[in-house]
C-alpha cells in the first residue's frame, strides 16, 4: 500500500523532468548569418551612393551622387589576427561613365555567431545570431568614446557604444528607387533627430540615423548612415553644419 500511494507522485516527477529536459534541448532554428553576408574572393556588390556635403563654409547642404563597388579581394587576417576578408572599395560617377577609382579598404570578419566590419580601426558588429524579429545586441560595443572626434566637430557620436542594434522586420520584397530585393532583414541601429530639416534657424539641431538591410544570398543591399549637427550661432559666428550622411542601395552584384 505504501508503494502504491507513492506511484502517482513518482509519475508526476518523471513527467515534469521529461518536460524540462525537452525545453532545455529544444533549438530555435533561424537563418544562418552567412546566408545574409556571403563572402568569397571575387564577389562584389555595386551601390548607388548619395552623400551629404556641407558647402559654402558648411552653411548649405548639397547631395553628391556616385556609384561605389565593394569587392571581396582575399581571405586574410584582421588586425586581431582572426580569419577575415579584405574588401576593396571603388568609386565612379553616378551614371557609370567614368573609370573606377580606388576609394579605400576595410575588413569583414565572420564569426560563429556574429559578423564584424572593421574600417578605419572602428569595429562594428553588424549581424548577430539568432536572426529573429526583436533580437538585439550592442553592435557598437567595441567603439571608443567619440569615434569621429578627429574628423568632425559634433557630439552625435557621444555614447555610440551604447546603441542597440535589433532585427526590426523581415520583408519578402523590399523596393527602393525601382529596385526590388527579396528576403530582406532590416537591422535598426539609431533614429533620433531634432530641428532637422532646420525649421528654426536660431535653435540647435541634429540627426542620428543608422539602418542596414540585408538580402538573403546577396548581403547588404541598403544603408542609411547620418550623423550631423546644425549649430545656430556658436561664439557669434554664422550657423554651420558638421558631420556626414550617406544613403546607398544595391544596383548590381555577382
Amino acid at each position: 500500500m505504501r508503494l502504491k500511494s507513492r506511484l502517482p507522485l513518482l509519475l508526476s516527477i518523471t513527467l515534469a523532468c521529461g518536460l524540462l529536459s525537452c525545453s532545455k534541448t529544444e533549438d530555435f532554428q533561424t537563418d544562418l548569418i552567412e546566408e545574409y553576408f556571403p563572402l568569397a574572393p571575387g564577389k562584389y556588390i555595386t551601390y548607388r551612393l548619395d552623400s551629404l556635403v556641407f558647402v559654402n563654409f558648411e552653411r548649405d547642404i548639397e547631395t553628391h551622387r556616385y556609384q561605389v563597388k565593394h569587392l571581396v579581394d582575399a581571405e586574410v587576417q584582421d588586425n586581431l589576427g582572426r580569419p577575415s576578408y579584405r574588401i576593396y572599395r571603388f568609386i565612379r560617377d553616378s551614371a557609370g561613365l567614368t573609370d573606377w577609382v580606388p576609394n579605400g579598404t576595410y575588413y569583414i570578419t565572420p564569426g560563429e555567431d556574429e559578423v564584424e566590419v572593421i574600417e578605419d580601426n572602428l569595429r562594428f558588429v553588424k549581424l548577430h545570431m539568432p536572426i529573429r524579429e526583436g533580437y538585439s545586441w550592442e553592435g557598437n560595443r567595441y567603439l571608443p568614446d567619440n569615434p569621429y572626434s578627429s574628423l568632425y566637430d559634433f557630439s552625435n557620436d557621444r555614447d555610440m557604444e551604447t546603441w542597440e542594434y535589433y532585427y526590426d522586420r523581415f520583408e519578402s520584397i523590399f523596393s527602393h528607387q525601382g529596385y526590388d530585393y527579396s528576403d530582406v532583414w532590416t537591422v535598426e541601429q539609431q533614429d533620433v533627430a531634432s530641428n532637422i530639416p532646420v525649421s528654426d534657424p536660431g535653435s540647435f539641431g541634429f540627426k542620428s540615423r543608422a539602418v542596414d538591410k540585408y538580402a538573403k544570398g546577396i548581403g547588404p543591399v541598403y544603408r542609411e548612415y547620418y550623423l550631423y549637427e546644425y549649430q545656430p550661432n556658436p561664439s557669434g559666428v554664422s550657423p554651420f553644419y558638421s558631420g556626414f550622411g550617406i544613403q546607398m542601395w544595391m544596383i548590381d552584384h555577382n
